[in-house]
Formats: C-alpha cells, sequence, structure tokens
C-alpha cells in the first residue's frame, strides 16, 4: 500500500533507539525526510548509519534549551512524532518530587513544548500530523509505576485537547498507546523484576506477563516493527478521518471494548 508520504517532513523525538528508531525507518522507507534530534552525535550517527532520508540534529528535547535549539534548526515540519520517554518501575512511596518532575519534565513536557511551537503552523497551513506515543499505563496504570502512567495519561489529555481545536482543518492529532514492546532496555528491566531467580531472558518475559500483564492476549512482548506500522498509517494522508483518537496496540493488554 501506498502511504502517499514521499516528500512530507517528519520529526521522531527518541527516534534512534526502540520504537522511535522503528517508526524513523518506516518513516523513511515511505520516503519521508526524518529528523531525529539526540543527546549524542556519535549514538545517533551509529543509529541511523544506512537509513535514508534522515537528518541527525544534536538537540535534547526533554529540556526547554533542547527544543528551542530543534525549533531553530527545523522551523517547520509536516508531521511531529512526540515519542521521547523514559519510565521505570517503583513503588509509590518511594516516588520522590524529583522523580516525578523528571518524568513529567522528559514524557509530558517535550511533546508539549515542540507542539506549542509546529501546531499553529500547521493550522495555519491547514496540514500537518501530531502523533503523541503514549502508553496502555495511560488507561490502565499499573501499581508499579504510577507516576509514569500519570505522564502517559497527561499525553492523553493534551492529545485530544490539541484534536479539538483542529476542526474543520486538515490538521489531526491522535495518540498511539503499545504495551510492553522490546527495546534495548527493556531485557535488563524484566531481570530487575526477579532478582536472584537466573531466569533466562525468555524465562523473565514469560514471568512478567504471567505476574505483572496477566491481562494481555498477546502474551509476549511487543515488537517495535508492529508500533511503526500503525504510526506510519496514523501519520499518513490515508488516516484522515482519525482524529483525536486513543489507537491502542498493545496486544489486548486493556480489558475494555473501546
Amino acid at each position: 500500500m501506498d502511504l502517499q508520504l514521499k516528500g512530507r517532513t517528519a520529526i521522531v523525538t527518541g527516534g534512534s533507539a526502540g520504537i522511535g528508531l522503528a517508526i524513523t525507518k518506516s518513516l523513511a522507507a515511505e520516503g519521508v525526510i526524518v529528523t531525529v534530534p539526540g543527546r549524542s552525535k556519535e549514538k545517533l550517527d551509529a543509529a541511523l548509519a544506512g537509513i535514508p532520508n534522515v537528518q541527525p540534529i544534536v538537540a535534547d528535547v526533554a529540556t526547554a534549551e533542547g527544543c528551542e535549539a530543534l525549533i531553530a534548526a527545523v522551523p517547520n515540519t509536516n508531521i511531529l512524532i512526540n515519542n521521547l520517554g523514559i519510565y521505570e518501575a517503583k513503588e509509590f512511596a518511594n516516588i520522590t518530587d524529583a522523580d516525578w518532575l523528571k518524568l513529567f519534565e522528559v514524557n509530558v513536557m517535550s511533546g508539549v513544548r515542540l507542539s506549542r511551537h509546529y501546531f499553529p503552523l500547521m493550522l495555519a497551513k491547514n496540514d500537518g500530523r501530531i502523533i503523541f506515543i503514549s502508553s496502555e499505563s495511560g488507561v490502565k496504570t499499573q501499581a508499579d509505576m504510577i507516576h509514569y502512567g500519570v505522564t502517559k495519561s497527561a499525553q492523553l489529555a493534551v492529545s485530544r485537547g490539541l484534536a479539538e481545536a483542529t476542526k474543520g482543518t486538515r490538521v489531526t492529532v491522535n495518540s498511539i498507546l503499545p504495551g510492553p514492546t522490546r527495546s534495548e532496555g527493556i531485557v535488563g528491566f524484566l531481570q530487575g523484576l526477579f532478582p536472584g531467580e537466573n531466569l533466562t531472558d525468555a524465562q523473565a518475559e514469560q514471568k512478567f506477563f504471567e505476574v505483572y500483564r496477566n491481562s494481555s492476549l498477546l502474551q509476549r512482548l511487543i515488537e517495535s516493527e508492529e508500533v511503526a506500522s500503525l504510526v506510519a498509517y496514523v501519520a499518513s494522508p490515508l488516516s484522515s478521518a482519525t482524529n483525536g483518537a486513543a489507537l491502542r496496540v498493545e496486544g489486548g493488554l486493556v480489558s475494555t471494548m473501546i
């Protein structure tokens, strides 16, 4: 299927690893010119080597200064993918103010700051896509990472609120809700949930779904490419009737019909 994306421009935050890298590859394969900001030129160059149509920019968009640097380098874009995010498992009583503020700064404010610049420009051009990569934790808050879940719920609120301002235009704003997805840091994260048990990576993954995510219908980690395929469609002109939506790609973990 031709997604009609050739020649479009996109920014993918957190685009050098995990879901973000898969999104970068998927869009680039469709002919999109993709800008990927990151903190390290060396990491960007290594991660993006061999991918066509990609422009790395050294800018830490987890900070206000980094967002300003990206905007100065790339003042306009057709597509904004707010993917940058961090997570951790922590008992609620042990989550400090600094922990809360760090997750909000990275997971929420990076997307807020960039959308604040690019969204009005999209409305003025009557064209554009903003996509927030949220999480199933945004609608099904997990007790072992409440602060993470709150930031993902906040993304859903920002996304839907922006969508309300697109009425009658060709601009859309949507959220994607992945479930637990295979990435660079997930193996260590899963192993850390079962210290001292000497589990293989496959055993740790299986036990994670048995103990912590037993409502999942998929009962395995989602592959980044499975998320990226949905994102590429939502970023395309073919998705013009999809707006203000929270689209799930979480393996059936959230046990509601809608």
